[in-house]
């Protein structure tokens, strides 16, 4: 059964980049197409990247040998690293494909925080307009890799909090006051409707960025933000139909443990002011407490509940607090054990952002014959080589998780 884009809206079709994964592995749709006598494709292990928070907009303080570097230098030096990536050869780890060559990248995932808030104060920050500029420019033109298929590799997005903030406003002041690119640009690639938005006509509320995907046996979603409780009604409609031993994986830019500043405001008339500093990124209101110190406890909880019901979702990725970090999330009440992957950022890093050596992005194998997947930080940014650009990747830590449903 040859599967195309799901969305939150039916007859929507992928973008350009999803299409061609589409028609290599077969992705999700309203209304499957059945093929009853084409045999089904191999389940090859498949690699892909997985990086956040490039922040176009802000500078890092430091980066080889010079100071106050832009986000657009910085992070067009990380995508030649990501360019050469199919010649590395995998550490011998005992992971998924150890101590083999990288070979094609299946696809390249970014969750969100692509342009930096624009604010006034207390740096003036420029639009998010001119921050896509410059990420479609040295991000997504510079993306030279090729899949298994010989086919350019496709990026993934979705938004983060500095892009929603962009669009809707925030409690800080943002100049402009709003400025909806970065999430017209995502909505319209990733959803490709009809209709495209455009900044006029674009509205977060109804216009989230939702979709999925089948590739080599695992079930790939990507959400907008966090799964709020909208994201998890529209999860409970796509799962229908994929088998309960199929393994899922969701995309969000938030970690599960979710910052109460993120929920919808709980006070008045719940909109966003600079008094309560909440930022309506996500369905759900703060039902924790009137202030964005509140715990978010109901909020994980309901989270738990969900993971509870859908055991085969058996990896997380996230952006956000920008370190590398692969960890178990056990829920508020420390009765479950989902596999989560947090990534670094290569501008607002708390380590990497001290130690340029500690740069990183992951590297994912994931083998659903074999039912493991491997995630490895990938550090990119050689010390001590005349041409860096030149220089081996280097690996830092790796995590080899199964793939069969959870037992918590």
């Amino acid at each position: 059964m040859i599967k195309l884009l799901r969305t939150l809206w039916t007859g929507r079709r992928p973008s350009l980049a999803l299409a061609a994964l589409a028609l290599a592995v077969g992705t999700r749709a309203n209304d499957p197409v059945v093929h009853a006598s084409r045999p089904a494709p191999a389940r090859q292990p498949v690699t892909f990247v997985f990086t956040s928070d490039v922040h176009y907009g802000l500078n890092r303080s430091y980066f080889r040998g010079a100071v106050n570097v832009e986000a657009r230098v910085v992070n067009a030096a990380m995508v030649r690293k990501i360019n050469a990536l199919p010649a590395a050869t995998l550490p011998a780890d005992g992971g998924c494909r150890s101590g083999q060559p990288v070979g094609p990248i299946a696809f390249v995932v970014v969750t969100g925080d692509i342009t930096n808030r624009q604010e006034l104060y207390p740096l003036h920050i420029q639009s998010a307009a001119v921050s896509w500029d410059q990420f479609e420019t040295g991000f997504i033109r510079l993306l030279a890799l090729r899949d298994a298929a010989g086919k350019a590799t496709p990026l993934l997005l979705v938004p983060g909090n500095h892009d929603v903030s962009n669009a809707i406003g925030s409690p800080s002041r943002l100049v402009p006051a709003t400025d909806a690119t970065a999430m017209v640009e995502i909505y319209n690639r990733m959803m490709h409707p009809a209709v495209p938005r455009t900044k006029d006509t674009y509205h977060y509320a109804t216009d989230k960025i939702s979709y999925s995907l089948d590739l080599a046996g695992a079930h790939l979603v990507f959400l907008t933000m966090w799964p709020d409780r909208v994201a998890r009604a529209w999860i409970e409609r796509d799962l229908q139909g994929v088998p309960a031993a199929t393994p899922v994986f969701l995309f969000c830019h938030d970690q599960p443990d979710i910052e109460a500043k993120h929920l919808t405001n709980p006070n008045g008339d719940h909109g966003i002011n600079s008094h309560d500093r909440f930022e309506n990124l996500v369905a759900d209101s703060c039902a924790d407490g009137s202030t964005i110190k509140a715990d978010t406890l109901v909020e994980q909880r309901a989270l738990a509940a969900f993971l509870k019901a859908h055991r085969n979702i058996v990896g997380y990725f996230h952006g956000n607090a920008n370190w590398q970090e692969f960890y178990t999330w056990k829920g508020p009440d420390a009765d479950l054990a989902l596999n989560v992957f947090r990534v670094d950022s290569p501008i607002k890093g708390r380590e990497s952002g001290k130690n340029e050596s500690r740069l990183s992005f992951q590297v994912v194998t994931y083998d659903v014959a074999a039912r493991t997947l491997t995630a490895r930080e990938c550090r990119w940014n050689s010390l001590g080589a005349a041409d860096r650009d030149a220089a081996p990747v280097g690996w830092g830590a790796s995590r080899t998780v199964s793939l069969a449903p959870r037992e918590q």
